[in-house]
Formats: C-alpha cells, structure tokens, sequence
C-alpha cells in the first residue's frame, strides 16, 4: 500500500507552513508520500514562495515527501486521499471590501460573520461546489477536509449538493482544550468540553477536568476565557454567564456585544484599520519572511495571524480516520438530529466519533432557550445563504441577509446587497447583474 496524496487548494495561503509543520511532525504514522499545493494564476508569487519554503521544511526534516505546486487543480485531485480547501475567493482585497462595505452602511463587518460572511459564502459556494464535481470524478474515495470560511455555511452547502464525504473544520475548538489543559495544568487528554452549536456560534455548555465538572469556575470569574487574536478582547459579564448557563465563543461577541463592537469598527474605519487591514499588513509580513533562503521551520509570526493551531486539528483527523482510531474530534457535520432544534440536514459543530468509514455526531438533544433562540436565528440564516448561493436567486439573498441579526431591516439589507453585488459581480457567477 502506497503512502498518502493529501491535495491543499489554496496551497499558496499563509497558513499552509503550519500544515506542513503538523503533517512532519507525524509523518512516521502518516506516511505522506506526495503534497500538492493548488492555487491560482493571481497567487502565482505566493504560491512560489510557500513552495519554497516547503520544499526546505521538507529537506530539513529529512523526509522524502515530494512537493508539488500548481495551477491545474484536477491533476492536483485525482487520486488524492485527502483535499484540504483553505482558499478565498477574491483574496484578501475581497475581504476588505466586505468589511469596509458593511461598515460603512452601519452594520459590523466581520470576514465569517454578517454581511461580510455572507458575501463570503456567495462567492465561496459554487467555487466550492465546482471542487466538488472534480472530486466526485477524479478521487471518488477522498475525504474533503473544510477550512475555508465561513465554513459551516460552506460545509453545509457540500453536504446539500454534493455526494462528497466531507468535514468541516475550525481551530476555536482545539484552543479551547489548549486553554484549558493549561488553565489546569493537565494534559489536553483530562480535558473534556460539551460542545453545542454551529460553526462560530458555538456554546461550551460544561467542562469537565479528570472527569469533574468545572464550568462553574468560570462563572466565578477563576480563569480566562480564551479569545483568539481576530477578535475584540472585551470580557464577559460574570452575573450574564451564569445566566447562560454555557461559555460563548469568542465569536459570540458580535452578537452579544454589538454595540461596542461596531463602535470599534467604526473608529477602525475612520482610520482605515479594520482586521482586514491588519491581516494584509501581517501576510506582507509573513511572506517578507518565508522568502529567507535559510528559513526551514514555520515562523512563531504567523500565529498572529488568527488560525493557529489548526494544522493540529487537520493532521488529529487524519490521523484518527487513516488509524481507525473512533477518537473523539469537535466538528462540522450534517446534524441528524444531534441537535433536536434543529432541521436534521443542516451543519453543525459538535462532537463527533470518528472512525476510517464515518464520523457520527453525538447526541446533544434539547439546548436551553437562551441558545436555541439565537441558534435558530442564525441556522436559519445560514439555510437560506446556502441555497441564494447555489441557485443565485436575488429574492432568497435578501430574505437571507434580511434574517441575520446583524441586519436591522430589509431596507439596509437591500442597500448592502446592492452595493455588494456590484463589488462582486465577476465571483458570482449563479446571480443575473
């Protein structure tokens, strides 16, 4: 039997480093034989350049995995074990435009949540879905691996119209059990957390340490809650927490905190700083330093970039599907019925056992009010997301981005969407503009 394929599309990301780090520092369990790096002629200079640097990361660990970079993306399929999609369409400059487009008409801009998040799932989707169609082709068996945001809305429009096997994937879990391993100074194995929602709306409904409960140290205010870099740092109300019953993530910020958020944003615009600003000033950066000849490991820097550790996450997985190994991962899958509120066919992000033929939700059952109600909300937003971008139905798109809670009306929905569509017209290709 032949070592594994693993295909990254959007290969000359930033992030991909991390991967390679995670894929040889298990490579003796693994036994990758080839990594193909796939993008597109605009990231024809990244691209380069991560081939590069992965090229003397490789010759460095003294493994013999064989590197390949290109633009011919089903070449770069066929036959794959794994795909691995961490792409953006529209790059980063789409990205600034979301978020400055938002902002400007009021409301938060944000790359996974809002009207920037929808605009990016609208031009993810049949991108997503195009990948699909090669995978069902050319590497039948494969398992697709989903980083790209926002992913559970991007997950679930795979599982909706496509035969693929794949999974979501999103580092806010693995923090947490990093965080708390630390908090507690036990290893991430004496970590348990209950996990309740969808992607970047997820609740942490108990945590557990050796096997005892501990979630009521947080709401005595004993230990930090984990935020990760891309997010607004404003704390929680310790009295709100304890009537939530759960730890919101850090993404329930934009929910529960929006008014101080989209003040900040505000004052961001004004100097034209937003995340987006920042990210692009961080990947000049990166790829300053990826160009070094002499650098062979992935640099402490890019954990600034707001995704660290997910490398960890992709290589765990793999790792238990190719050992059969139904260790327990937290991620985005078709719901059937883990979460009773929800419709049965709809992403979520739980728990899950996995083993090499399946990955089995566990079974959450009734949630509180208090998360049902934005839970369901925002479901609902992400269901009718999913279908304006398959079908590219302008009624839908409105009904959709009308229904985040983010939106205050249908107006201002209107106002955004046209706007919006004007900016993305050439990656939407589903919409009549």
């Amino acid at each position: 039997m032949g070592g594994l394929k693993i295909t990254v599309i959007g290969g000359g990301s930033s992030y991909t480093p991390e991967l390679l780090e995670g894929i040889i520092n298990n490579q003796e369990l693994l036994r990758v034989e080839e990594l193909w790096l796939v993008d597109i002629e605009e990231g024809k200079q990244k691209l380069s350049i991560i081939e590069g640097l992965s090229k003397r990361m490789i010759q460095a660990s003294g493994y013999s995995i064989k590197i390949v970079a290109t633009f011919n993306r089903q070449e770069a399929i066929k036959g794959a074990d794994y795909i691995i999609t961490q792409l953006r369409v529209g790059q980063l400059k789409m990205r600034r435009y979301d978020e400055y487009t938002s902002i400007k008409h009021g409301v938060i801009g944000q790359e996974t949540t809002g009207a920037g998040g929808y605009m990016k799932a609208l031009r993810t989707i049949p991108v997503i879905l195009d990948i699909c169609n090669d995978m069902e082709q050319l590497a039948p068996k494969a398992w697709l691996l989903n980083f790209t945001n926002p992913a559970g809305i991007v997950t679930e429009a795979v599982l909706k119209y496509s035969n693929v096997k794949v999974i979501g994937l999103c580092n806010n879990p693995i923090n947490y059990y990093k965080k708390f391993a630390a908090a507690y100074n036990v290893s991430m194995k004496d970590v348990s957390i209950n996990f309740t929602g969808i992607n970047h709306l997820l609740w942490l409904t108990d945590l557990y340490i050796r096997g005892e409960s501990r979630i009521k140290d947080i709401f005595n205010g004993w230990s930090n809650i984990y935020e990760a870099k891309n997010i607004p740092d404003f704390g929680w109300d310790l009295d709100f927490l304890r009537s939530l019953d759960a730890i919101p993530c850090g993404y329930h910020k934009y929910y529960y905190q929006s008014d101080r958020i989209l003040q900040q944003q505000l004052e961001e615009f004004k100097r034209n700083e937003t995340r987006a600003d920042q990210v692009q000033k961080i990947e000049r950066e990166l790829f300053k330093i990826y160009q070094n000849p002499k650098l062979s490991k992935k640099p402490k820097v890019l954990e600034q970039r707001g995704g660290a550790y997910y490398s960890e996450a992709a290589v765990n997985l793999i790792k238990s599907i190719e050992l059969n190994t139904k260790e327990m991962h937290t991620l985005n899958v078709r719901n059937n019925g883990s979460i009773s509120c929800l419709p049965i066919n709809t992403c979520i992000e739980v728990n899950c056992v996995v083993e090499r033929h399946q990955v089995t939700p566990l079974q959450v059952g009734q949630v509180s009010p208090q998360i049902s109600g934005l839970l369901q909300h925002v479901k609902a937003y992400e269901e009718l997301t999913v279908e304006a971008g398959v079908n590219g139905d302008k009624g839908v798109a409105h009904q959709a981005l009308t229904l985040h809670p983010l939106i205050p009306s249908a107006e201002k929905a209107n106002a955004i969407l046209k706007e919006m569509f004007m900016i993305n017209k050439k990656f939407l290709p589903q919409f009549k503009i």
